[in-house]
């Protein structure tokens, strides 16, 4: 996507995808933040320590390499109406991640997408943001897990 040094890469730093992701762009010199939808020690227990201690080792590497503050959605935004659920504060972090991006001006806003294209994910997981992308700017890069 001849992306570089004067890039910006969003994601939120959760095992998998997002740290491949942090750790492909670092590599190239492009900048990274990160946007996470709960503070620090619960993002990390919810969506990188269950990927495995490898996974918080890869974290921890990444996040010292970080050039940028990491924002936590419960700072940043307050905290989401515990009346929607369990799963909404991720949808509301992608919906974060996306604005943020698109206030640089759609035409920049590209989307990598390392998925296996089932919507078998929960609200907030990667059908949505696919979807939300989508239905906005257009830009989507997918790489199909299913074909690697």
């Amino acid at each position: 996507m001849k992306a570089g040094t004067d890039d910006l890469a969003l994601t939120q730093g959760a095992c998998g995808g997002d740290l491949l992701f942090t750790e492909a762009c670092q590599k190239l010199g492009i900048k990274v933040q990160w946007l996470q939808p709960f503070d620090e020690p619960e993002f990390i227990r919810r969506s990188v320590a269950r990927g495995g201690d490898g996974w918080c080792d890869r974290y921890d590497r990444a996040k010292e390499k970080l050039t940028l503050p990491i924002r936590w959605a419960p700072k940043s935004l307050g905290l989401p109406p515990s009346s929607l659920g369990n799963r909404y504060p991720y949808e509301r972090c992608n919906l974060w991640l996306l604005y943020t991006a698109l206030s640089y001006g759609i035409e920049k806003v590209k989307f990598i997408c390392l998925w296996d294209g089932e919507n078998g994910d929960n609200p907030g997981g990667t059908a949505h943001m696919y979807k939300e992308i989508k239905d906005r700017a257009g830009h989507v890069k997918h790489i199909n897990t299913r074909l690697l």
